[in-house]
């Protein structure tokens, strides 16, 4: 687990092997404030940034991608409150996306959820970013 600590009360958060896309955009995988924890939006890239080309793989592959994030924090999938996921092609993907999501979250009760249909996002298919409840933060 790596975290870079700063004056203020953010405190940047990755997992223990970063994907290139941090660095070449420029972003935290996730910022700790207290006991809550942001992350930034996870999307099925490959540990080069690219994206996966299969599309259940790529939303596999994000999932895998949050919660490595989650972990560096000490967080699982159980500690999430509100998740926001984006979509190129709801209407399509929907399907696959619900069988990886109800594996994620596969008991109630359920962190609330908004879904966006985008028409861009960076060469990808489907990003999602959440918040979690970090348990045990000091």
């Amino acid at each position: 687990m790596q975290r870079m600590m700063t004056m203020s009360t953010r405190e940047a958060v990755f997992p223990a092997h970063r994907h290139a896309l941090y660095e070449k955009h420029g972003y935290s995988a996730a910022i700790r404030s207290g006991d809550l924890l942001f992350v930034s939006g996870q999307v099925g890239s490959r540990d080069d940034g690219s994206a996966e080309p299969d599309f259940a793989k790529q939303v596999q592959l994000a999932f895998d991608n949050l919660k490595a994030v989650l972990a560096a924090a000490g967080a699982t999938y159980d500690d999430i409150i509100d998740v926001t996921t984006f979509h190129t092609d709801p209407e399509n993907q929907f399907e696959t996306i619900m069988a990886i999501k109800e594996k994620a979250f596969s008991e109630k009760p359920y962190p609330n959820w908004t879904a966006v249909g985008v028409n861009w996002l960076a060469g990808f298919d489907f990003e999602i970013k959440v918040i979690a409840r970090v348990p045990h933060a000091a």
